[in-house]
């Protein structure tokens, strides 16, 4: 099932989604785009993060996204941790801010190798894909967060 994500989760929101989204999920990514500009705060944020990194892979393709051209995006791969989770908490309030230049883009989460949420912040577009009726009913109950569930 697609879980449509119609808003931008913002606020309490987005802090209950991404609290959820680690505990479902055991690794999430982060896109930077070296030929796209960006400033410090995305050199000050993977430097953060950089106890929690698996690896990084240059990569045409990402969960939301097929590049057609121009340069790869690099992906950055994390372990959804706790110290992790309260960085990804705080530096934003807001799903879609994922963006250059003040951030890295399009953050998702990965469960057992599989997309699970899909976020492509500079369209406004976000979506879970899950089977299970337990996460939908707690994706449900996220206040203010509005969905739209998409059966496959």
């Amino acid at each position: 099932m697609f879980i449509s994500i119609e808003n931008d989760a913002k606020n309490k929101a987005y802090r209950d989604l991404i609290d959820f989204a680690f505990e479902a999920c055991d690794t999430f990514i982060l896109v930077v785009r070296k030929s796209m500009f960006f400033n410090q705060n995305v050199d000050y944020l993977l430097e953060e993060l950089k106890y929690s990194l698996i690896e990084v892979k240059e990569q045409w393709v990402w969960p939301g996204t097929f590049l057609a051209g121009g340069a790869p995006g690099q992906i950055y791969y994390y372990n959804t941790d706790k110290k992790a989770r309260e960085i990804i908490k705080t530096v934003t309030s807001s799903l879609h801010s994922w963006v250059h230049p003040d951030l890295p883009e399009d953050l998702s989460f990965i469960k057992n190798g599989k997309p699970w949420l899909i976020n492509t912040s500079h369209e406004f577009e976000s979506y879970i894909i899950t089977e299970s009726k337990e996460e939908i009913d707690k994706i449900a109950q996220i206040k203010g967060l509005s969905i739209r569930c998409i059966y496959r």
